[in-house]
Formats: structure tokens, sequence, C-alpha cells
């Protein structure tokens, strides 16, 4: 039997924060301009994967701590 070893991409974080996804990590997610991702925090790392359509989001309903006061309060969450 084979094992099977994880297959590895990287990518750069510009001063701005910003990266580009490796063209197998877009193919492999079907990764399209415009679509938006989820990174889901565990305490073992970080996953990132396609973020389901907005209307899927079960708390996109709760607006009332959307706004900018709430979001710094927030931060450190």
């Amino acid at each position: 039997m084979s094992v099977q070893h994880p297959r590895t991409a990287f990518s750069k974080v510009s001063v701005k924060s910003q990266t580009v996804l490796p063209a197998e990590v877009r193919d492999r997610l079907s990764i399209r301009p415009g679509d938006r991702l989820r990174y889901v925090i565990t305490p073992e790392g970080v996953t990132i994967d396609r973020a389901p359509p907005e209307g899927d989001d079960p708390f996109a309903a709760f607006t009332e701590w959307g706004g900018p006061i709430d979001d710094e309060d927030y931060a450190d969450l």
C-alpha cells in the first residue's frame, strides 16, 4: 500500500497582506475571480476552502453587530 504525502504550494504575502493563490490551489477549489474564500481557524491550524454562497450563511441575518465599532471591539476574538 502506498502512502500519499500531502502536496504543498507556496505564495508570498505583500506589504498590503495580499497574496496570489497558486494555480494548483485555484484549480483544486474551482476558484474564479470574484469567488469568496473561507478561513477555518482551529487549534491545529488554518484551512482555506471556497466559501458557501452568501445566502447559505446562517449568521448573515444578524446584522446588528455588523458596524465599524463592533469590528473594532471584536477584532481580537
